[in-house]
């Protein structure tokens, strides 16, 4: 953006001590838009002061960030919420400048590697094996524990560039993959867990018969392990938690992105970062609306 007379005393005025007049100048700089970006990026290549950097890097994210809000505030407000869109969208709350091209390139290759071993005739069984096989085996996708030390393993592109990531990441990446090819696989709510299953053809989320009922199996997304309906009795009871209905209910797309955002918001809960805690929340609480 050029610098106008005004721009450029807002920019001296960035490393005032008084918070009073440096939220002032916020502001204004925020009113700009993310096209004064460059001009921030200057002053702070031509700043000594750590404060003072700190203070420029921390506008920019505020930038960053609105334009952030208002793509997750139109893709809530679509009709169809593209999964890979959704979590592609949280990847950019930390890499603001994120270029996805690679991402859908690599997406589209494990989609039609996978597409091209599927046909009509296979059991529901025999098509989650392939789609395992592929992405665990041919692709070599590994997981990592679920903890709150790296948020990178959360994130979509990560995961389909280092080929790792969490229950959640690689559960959203399977998710993806079987919403492209039309396999009914959802996410589901158990307890402490990030768990998918395969749903009965033609069922519906608003259905009123018990969401279990129409599960044929579930999978664990670390590793595509398959799992009976016995087994998942076995868990409820090894918790000590009853199995009610609601832990069956398919989550919709936006819940899974949702539940994304909640879970990233974990990995920002020291002193100095936590306001990124609550800035994932408030993006969270956004797609309630």
């Amino acid at each position: 953006m050029e610098e106008t007379k005004e721009i450029s005393a807002l920019l001296k005025l960035i490393d005032d001590p008084d918070d009073e007049v440096f939220g002032s100048v916020s502001q204004r700089i925020i009113q700009f838009g993310r096209t004064i970006i460059p001009n921030l990026e200057d002053l702070w290549e031509n700043t000594v002061s750590e404060d003072t950097q700190e203070r420029i890097e921390l506008l920019i994210h505020r930038l960053h960030l609105t334009d952030l809000t208002e793509d997750f505030r139109q893709w809530s407000l679509a009709g169809h919420h593209d999964l890979m869109v959704g979590a592609l969208l949280a990847s950019k709350f930390q890499y603001p400048d994120l270029s996805t091209a690679s991402t859908l390139q690599e997406m589209e290759k494990l989609r039609r590697n996978i597409w091209l071993e599927l046909n009509n005739y296979l059991t529901p069984l025999e098509q989650v094996r392939i789609v395992t096989g592929i992405l665990y085996g041919y692709y070599g996708l590994k997981s990592n524990e679920l903890n709150y030390s790296n948020v990178n393993d959360f994130l979509l592109h990560n995961v389909v560039e280092t080929k790792r990531g969490n229950q959640i990441s690689n559960g959203i990446l399977y998710l993806i993959l079987c919403d492209l090819l039309d396999i009914p696989v959802k996410a589901i709510d158990l307890p402490k867990q990030f768990v998918l299953a395969y749903f009965k053809p033609g069922y519906s989320s608003e259905s009123e018969d018990q969401h279990i009922n129409k599960i044929e199996f579930f999978i664990d997304p670390t590793s595509g392990q398959v799992f009976s309906h016995k087994d998942v009795e076995a868990y409820f009871k090894r918790i000590s938690v009853p199995p009610v209905h609601a832990y069956f209910k398919p989550y919709s797309n936006k819940r899974v992105i949702q539940n994304l955002l909640e879970e990233m918001a974990k990995c920002f809960d020291d002193e100095k970062n936590f306001y990124k805690s609550e800035e994932l929340l408030q993006l969270a609480s956004l797609l309630d609306q």
